[in-house]
């Protein structure tokens, strides 16, 4: 197993390579002259020069980016060319909401799809399992936006129960924190539990059909042991496998979700730095999301080894 693991380790060193290549190139593959859409319409050919010098805009291409790439490796993003800040202290200050609301979707996400998905395989053809289903393609298909903007309607105008928008820290009270993160937190479950519930369906049926659990249910195996000890455990690898990819759509939807409650996390930095065309700000974010997301499909690659002692070899 760990041979298995160093390999994985070793093979995503290439492909952070290609990441940080493709992050870098983002700037001079958009159209136009970045330095001048940055100046704005007012400026003068003095400005641009000098805006031209900041990017580095005047030197090859490949200087750029080995200049770029070491200082990425010496834990430098850059600076915002706005706001004259390193772009890690930007980071710094609006990733305490991000990972919160990721560590919160992720939690409720897990302890609602995967149970959702085994309960639609055990009782399939069932009216649990159509409305398993129909939440599934319903979930999936209704854009982020338009559920947590259902969401404010009903529970923050409609009862008035939580907050419209905004977060408050953790070190302000469990209380205001909790409630300012359970409806952003829920737009984003709502969306990735289809997915996962559906995917954790198809698996068990899969499963659910095999010799070894007649087997088990022949042996006299209670109706939890057989679905829990036998059939989970041998559907979690797709099941890790879409919730790796699910962190893609994780990460799109937090920037979403974000400005939909106006949470100063992550996401809202990058529509602001879009929207400004501050391009040391968006390579370095891109580049960070690029390396979480590889990250995690490294960790469910791993997780595998756990799941099937085949992949070990």
């Amino acid at each position: 197993m760990l041979a298995y693991i160093i390999r994985r380790l070793v093979a995503t060193i290439p492909v952070m390579g290609l990441v940080a290549l493709f992050v870098f190139s983002l700037l001079y593959l958009s159209p136009g002259d970045p330095a001048s859409i940055i100046a704005g319409d007012l400026a003068t050919e003095a400005d641009i020069l000098v805006i031209r010098q900041k990017l580095g805009l005047d030197q090859p291409f490949l200087v750029r980016f080995g200049g770029w790439l070491w200082a990425v490796l010496h834990g430098d993003l850059g600076t915002s060319i706005f706001s004259n800040h390193p772009v890690l202290e930007l980071v710094k200050q609006r990733i305490e909401p991000t990972i919160a609301l990721t560590i919160s979707t992720m939690l409720m996400t897990v302890v609602i799809a995967i149970p959702m998905g085994v309960v639609a395989a055990w009782k399939a053809g069932s009216w649990i399992d159509g409305c398993v289903m129909a939440f599934g393609v319903g979930g999936f298909s209704v854009p982020i936006f338009v559920i947590g903007y259902g969401l404010i309607l009903v529970f923050s105008i409609g009862f008035g129960w939580l907050p419209v928008q905004g977060y408050r820290s953790f070190h302000d009270g469990i209380g205001p924190f909790l409630r300012h993160l359970v409806l952003p937190s829920l737009a984003l479950t709502i969306t990735f539990v289809a997915l996962v519930a559906r995917i954790t369906r198809a698996a068990m049926l899969d499963v659910l059909g095999q010799d070894y659990i007649r087997t088990a249910k022949a042996k006299g195996l209670n109706q939890r042991d057989v679905l829990v000890g036998h059939a989970l455990k041998n559907a979690a690898v797709p099941i890790a496998t879409i919730i790796g990819i699910g962190v893609a759509l994780l990460i799109g939807g937090v920037v979403v979700t974000e400005t939909v409650f106006a949470i100063p996390g992550m996401g809202r930095l990058v529509v602001d730095a879009i929207l400004r065309r501050d391009y040391p700000v968006i390579q370095g974010l891109i580049l960070l999301f690029s390396a979480a997301y590889v990250l995690v499909n490294l960790a469910v690659d791993i997780s595998y080894t756990f799941f099937d002692p085949r992949v070990r070899y």
